[in-house]
Parts: C-alpha cells; sequence; structure tokens
C-alpha cells in the first residue's frame, strides 16, 4: 500500500488526512494519509528511511522553508518563493530522491484571480512565513504590487503602525497569511483600519476555519469583498496530487 503524509508541528486539524483518504476510499486507490507530527524537522529522514511506501508528502508550519536543504530537486517556482509545501518521494534502486513543489501559489491564483478587478493594483500581505511568500509571488505573477506586513520594521515591508487610511485606500488588496483569527481563537483579527475600506476593497484570508473570520467580517461590514482559503485549499490539493503522479 503506498503511503502520503503531512508533516509539521503542532499538527492541528488537518484538511489533508481527511481529503486524501476520502479520495482513496472514493476512487480505490490502494494508499493512505497519515499525520507525521514532528518537533524537528531531522525527523523527516527517519520517516524517509523507515517508509519504503512513502511516495509523497505535504509540508506545512513551521518547516515550508527549512525542508529545502533536504530535497534534492527543488521546482523554479518553488526556490523562487523559498518555501516547499509538496514534496515527491522517488525510489531509484537503493537511492531515494526528494522532490520539492510549491502548490500554496497554484490554489492561491486560480482561487483569487476572479475577484480582481481594474482598480486592484497594490495588495498587502499580511505576515512573512512560507505561505505568505507563496501568496506575495502569486500577486506579482497577476501583475499587482505587493508588500509585506509585519510587526518588525523591514526596508520593503511595512509595521501594522504604518497602515493608515491611506495605505488602506492604496492598497485595496489585503491578504491575511497568519494564523490570527483561527478556530479556537476566532476572536482575534490583525490590526487594521476596517472602517477605511469600501466596495473596491478585497480581503482574502487564507483561514477556512471558521468560514468567515473577524478579518472577514470586518472587511465584509464596511463593504468590502470577502472570501476564505477553503477554494485554495481544494486547488492546492487537485495540485499536490498533479505533483506526486508527474503531471506537473
Amino acid at each position: 500500500m503506498d503511503k502520503y503524509g503531512l508533516i509539521g508541528y503542532p499538527l492541528g486539524h488537518s484538511f489533508s488526512i481527511g481529503y486524501f483518504n476520502e479520495k482513496f476510499e472514493n476512487e480505490g486507490i490502494n494508499a493512505q494519509y497519515i499525520n507525521y507530527e514532528i518537533p524537528k524537522l531531522d525527523n523527516l529522514l527517519e520517516i524517509i528511511n523507515s517508509t519504503p511506501e512513502l511516495r509523497g508528502l505535504n509540508v506545512t508550519i513551521p518547516y515550508k522553508e527549512q525542508v529545502l536543504k533536504y530535497l534534492d530537486y527543488v521546482s523554479p517556482e518553488a526556490k523562487a518563493i523559498g518555501a516547499v509545501n509538496v514534496i515527491k518521494v522517488e525510489h531509484k534502486a537503493s537511492k531515494t530522491i526528494l522532490k520539492g513543489f510549491n502548490s500554496d501559489v497554484i490554489g492561491f491564483t486560480k482561487s483569487i484571480e476572479p475577484l480582481l478587478e481594474r482598480y486592484h493594483k497594490k495588495a498587502l500581505v499580511l505576515g512573512t512565513g512560507g505561505a505568505a511568500k507563496a501568496v506575495y509571488f502569486g500577486l506579482k505573477s497577476l501583475g499587482l504590487e505587493p508588500r509585506y506586513v509585519s510587526r518588525r520594521k523591514s526596508l520593503e515591508g511595512l509595521t501594522y503602525y504604518d497602515l493608515s487610511p491611506k495605505v488602506i485606500k492604496e492598497y485595496n488588496v489585503i491578504v491575511n497569511c497568519t494564523p490570527l483569527g483561527m478556530y479556537p481563537k476566532v476572536e482575534e483579527c490583525p490590526k487594521l483600519p476596517y472602517e477605511s475600506m469600501d466596495s473596491h476593497t478585497l480581503l482574502y484570508d487564507l483561514i477556512y476555519n471558521p468560514d468567515e473570520t473577524l478579518f472577514m467580517q470586518n472587511g465584509r461590514l464596511n463593504g468590502a469583498t470577502v472570501k476564505n482559503g477553503l477554494e485554495m485549499l481544494l486547488l492546492q490539493a487537485f495540485a499536490t496530487w498533479d505533483f506526486w503522479n508527474d503531471k506537473e
């Protein structure tokens, strides 16, 4: 039986394990998807070496960037992003080859593109982790001018203190790549001047649980278009399966 899995730490609620095991059952695929909660990335090699039937892995927080150094091949897109969330495991003779890809960027760009209007030219990316890097790359590929927002000052980024009403009007696409507002801490949200938003504002949250985060709710109440990360997740899962089966 082929095995697939998810590596990360900690692993709370995982969409992937339910999605893939249901897919395997429905489509008669002799495979199993397992969650590998590993406290350090060195454990990855133990999993690879002890599971000869392993064919592929998803990578989540906090390993999307750190995992690159363990890989034999990284796709040009994943290399440019600086983050990998899909690993294809190939066994050739006695050698195991690990190939890295990024399906975050595929899921994100396909799901946000239909919502973009002519007046959406600049975007704010809240967060600086692996998912944020994929979102930043995706926005640039769609012709937008993105900027990172984080708690710390950086040369190319902004801090939350910089987000004046004027900035919110100019950067009217805002993507939340932080865990703020994720279940169970549903009362949290990024500190933004939501009252400066209007019908030209697009808020996109990578979170999908709850369906509507406080970030989205605050935007919607001020006239913004809002979307959660569920469609991105599904599109990302489709792309993941393609990578594992050489259809990239």
